[in-house]
């Protein structure tokens, strides 16, 4: 019996802000620096990498390789690709501390 291996791609599950914003969270709460470039780049192909590199100026290959497991993408990159998913970088802040 030969067993059939599925492809997952996380970017087909990334179907609404909501999702997109969860799945963000949880990558930024690893504090990995590595696995947030890898979200980010798994956001961007949920979004559409051409999309993407259209509104932030930058080029798909620069993308591709800035996002990946092994990229590291400047702060410029990275705040520039959230712009273009519609978040930004915001403090995280517990009222109950306050």
């Amino acid at each position: 019996m030969v067993e059939k291996i599925y492809d997952f791609d996380p970017a087909e599950m990334l179907d609404s802000d909501a999702a997109i914003e969860a799945f963000l969270a949880e990558a930024m709460e690893t504090g990995d620096a590595k696995f947030v470039a890898s979200a980010l780049g798994v956001v961007a192909r949920a979004k559409g990498m051409s999309n993407i590199a259209k509104k932030t100026g930058l080029a798909r290959e620069h993308l591709y390789t800035s996002l990946s497991e092994n990229g590291n993408p400047t702060l410029e990159t990275t705040l520039a690709v959230l712009k273009a998913f519609g978040f930004h970088l915001a403090p995280k802040h517990d009222v109950t501390q306050v």
